[in-house]
């Protein structure tokens, strides 16, 4: 629960909070043979390093563990000091590896690991919920997985990377996309920074500097979502979710009305999406909103979530323990009372099925 400058209290679900292994070493004791005796991408998977550090002040704790590895420091930062009731875990790999066996395993040590240190944690568990994180290169390894976790009361979405050698909307993800509908559960796409194998960050090649990577990056979402709904894929699958969990909602206006320029008059060539591009955002498509998205504290950015009707697209996620660490008390002031309320929870709870009225605002730690 979070008091704003206006006096009012709301209920917080952070989106987007990341978290690691706390080495190689405890990496390794989570995978399975034949892949724990094999070399493994390393724990640290920047390719672009933030000129300041990679996390935010404190994170490390005061044994300079690994930061977002320690379950008990993480609930202590978020729901003492941030306010937070509820944190969504999103764990953070290197991205697609050559081996689609090997990233399947990696993924799938991932999971491990969360579910058995935080989702299942005595003390903070019924704090966490988690995302499951799966190889879409590997459809068969992926609906395993699905099947391994889809009815864990604590897991509430599927995870993968923004990066990728196809768009989206292909139809050799579809069997994904679609046992995550019959799982009701939401697919959140964040950027994996460990580039990999996956074609370069930018339309133009590889950045040269963290800046222009960071600047350019989201762009990459603008291209899976239109390829989405180009391939009619949200109307083959009514009730497919999106989550684009790295932000980017500043760039959807613009883009969405380019597409309704030329959706409608070009429908012959994609009769299996007959409505508006737009018509496909509502119930379908999400965002995370951090604290590097626009418009920032400014007098119009209320108008400015109420285009395409971002106010009920749009969650709050911290990207914590990441130097651009949000929070709430960052909102612009401009929000509506309604838009706060729905940016900082409302809209979460619906999607992720999270009842913040059932003790959750009042939760003290242990």
């Amino acid at each position: 629960m979070r008091t704003h400058p206006d006096g009012t209290t709301t209920p917080v679900i952070d989106t987007s909070v990341h978290v690691f292994f706390t080495s190689n070493k405890d990496m390794r004791s989570f995978l399975r043979e034949p892949f724990k005796s094999r070399g493994i991408p390393d724990a640290e998977m920047d390719w672009y390093g933030a000129p300041g550090g990679e996390y935010a002040p404190g994170t490390r704790g005061p044994d300079r563990g690994y930061p977002g590895s320690d379950p008990a420091l993480v609930a202590q930062q978020l729901f003492v000091d941030r306010g937070v009731d509820v944190a969504i875990l999103h764990p953070m790999t290197r991205g697609i590896l050559p081996d689609r066996h090997l990233t399947s395993a990696v993924l799938a040590a991932h999971n491990e690991m969360m579910v058995s240190r935080w989702l299942e944690s005595a003390e903070f568990g019924d704090r966490f919920r988690g995302t499951i994180r799966i190889n879409p290169e590997d459809v068969t390894g992926a609906l395993r997985e699905i099947d391994r976790w889809k009815d864990h009361p604590r897991v509430v979405q599927i995870g993968i990377p923004l990066q990728s050698r196809e768009l989206y909307g292909k139809p050799q993800f579809w069997p994904i996309w679609e046992a995550a509908a019959d799982a009701n559960l939401p697919v959140a796409v964040h950027i994996e920074t460990g580039e990999s194998i996956a074609f370069p960050p930018t339309p133009s090649g590889h950045a040269r500097t963290y800046e222009q990577y960071l600047g350019f990056m989201d762009l990459n979402y603008i291209y899976h979502l239109m390829n989405m709904i180009a391939e009619g894929v949200f109307e083959r699958i009514p009730g497919l979710k999106f989550v684009w969990a790295n932000g980017g909602a500043d760039l959807l206006t613009p883009f969405i009305w380019r597409m309704d320029t030329f959706g409608r008059p070009h429908l012959e060539q994609t009769p299996w999406a007959p409505r508006m591009p737009s018509d496909y955002l509502p119930d379908h498509v999400y965002f995370v909103q951090s604290s590097i998205d626009g418009p920032g504290n400014t007098d119009f950015a209320g108008e400015w979530f109420g285009f395409t009707g971002k106010d009920d697209m749009v969650m709050f996620g911290s990207s914590y323990p990441h130097w651009h660490c949000n929070t709430v008390d960052a909102l612009p002031d401009s929000l509506s009372p309604e838009q706060r309320d729905k940016l900082c929870w409302r809209n979460a709870a619906s999607i992720y099925g999270i009842d913040v009225g059932a003790g959750l605002a009042t939760h003290e730690l242990a």
